[in-house]
């Protein structure tokens, strides 16, 4: 199988190597995904919250709250076997260190025309009033993250793409705008005319010494699944934009995952900080100590109820931003191609974000 040629090569089996794999194919005969995990969607595809976002996250980054807004209706939509919608989404603003007021929170929301009304007093009894000073009923959504696998999978073999799983990539030899050479790990090498680098955290770790490295972070981040009191199994739940933790359906596990903005984040660094150690190697060399008992303990002063919920597992994962939206908590994509190549590095931090990757595929290739 040495010398294979393609048309398309994608590293990657998440949503978004997936997703771009489907697309391509719509335009070029021979492509490939290649994932080094033994399935799809094994990392951070799901380990996340599992939240469609629409745009309520975002108050501080007008344009990332924006594209969720405009793409969450598509995504829900094009992805309607998959999509959770049965429980009611309640967003608590904090009364103390948040960014963000209960006014300015409804003004945000009719700025970028996203359904918020105040909550129904029974759901606001919920929350303790000395801490919380309003609470909305919004439109969001949670996917099932094993459900997308299964579809994805589906539509690669539906559309002839080559899968190759348990096979890692370890560099892309860009000789030239033409020919471009995937060198793997078991030694085999394939040659393509486009290469799209979908592996997220590993962004930066496929192109050797002609590396165009992605200025990210990455995260050691924990992933709390609880099981909640049966006065919230139909319920979503936020509280923002300082305490900021989030108790969110889970599909994939009928559970709810519970993330902490203090204690979901476990260890961060740059990629100068290490030198070429690759970010799975950090993660896999982490003691993974669960906190989420912290995460409980601190929760339940917002939502007192929380203190009837099981800790049930906690899932980590290497979780990787863009410098620049550290501070306004902004999720834009990055699509950034290889000088003089045809070689693309893609970086979503959203589901929904896949729309505008692949507006910048189609408007790069015609």
């Amino acid at each position: 199988m040495n010398n294979t040629m393609y048309d398309v090569i994608i590293v990657g089996g998440g949503f978004f190597g997936c997703t771009i794999a489907h697309f391509l194919k719509q335009r070029f005969q021979r492509v490939l995904v290649v994932e080094r995990e033994q399935e799809l969607f094994c990392r951070a595809s799901f380990v996340n919250q599992a939240r469609v976002h629409n745009g309520y996250h975002y108050p501080r980054s007008y344009t990332t709250a924006y594209r969720s807004r405009v793409n969450f209706p598509r995504f829900v939509a094009d992805y309607a076997p998959c999509i959770e919608k049965s429980f009611i989404k309640l967003y608590g603003i904090a009364r103390y260190h948040s960014k963000v007021n209960g006014q300015q929170f409804r003004k945000f929301c009719a700025n970028i025309g996203a359904t918020c009304r105040p909550a129904r007093p029974e759901f606001v009894r919920l929350f303790s009033s000395r801490l919380i000073e309003a609470v909305f009923e919004v439109e969001e959504v949670a996917f099932d993250a094993d459900c997308l696998r299964e579809q994805a999978r589906q539509q690669l073999a539906e559309a002839q793409i080559d899968l190759w799983l348990g096979e890692t990539v370890i560099q892309v030899f860009a000789d030239n705008q033409q020919i471009t050479r995937v060198q793997l790990k078991n030694g085999r090498s394939v040659t393509t005319q486009y290469v799209f680098n979908c592996t997220y955290s590993a962004i930066n770790h496929l192109f050797g010494a002609r590396a165009f490295p992605a200025a990210v972070k990455h995260e050691i981040t924990e992933v709390g699944l609880v099981r909640v009191p049966e006065e919230l199994r139909n319920l979503g739940i936020t509280v923002m934009d300082g305490a900021f933790f989030s108790v969110m359906p889970f599909p994939a596990r009928r559970l709810h995952s519970l993330t902490h903005v203090r204690y979901t984040p476990h260890n961060a660094w740059f990629e100068q900080d290490v030198g070429n150690l690759h970010p799975y190697a950090i993660l896999n060399a982490y003691p993974k100590t669960p906190r989420i008992q912290y995460m409980l303990r601190d929760a339940q002063r917002y939502l007192p109820i929380l203190t009837q919920a099981q800790p049930v597992e906690s899932l980590f994962e290497v979780k990787t931003v863009l410098i620049n939206n550290e501070t306004d908590d902004g999720r834009p994509i990055l699509f950034d191609r290889l000088p003089n190549t045809q070689v693309f590095s893609v970086l979503g931090g959203k589901v929904d974000n896949i729309y505008d990757v692949l507006a910048c595929i189609e408007k790069e290739l015609l």
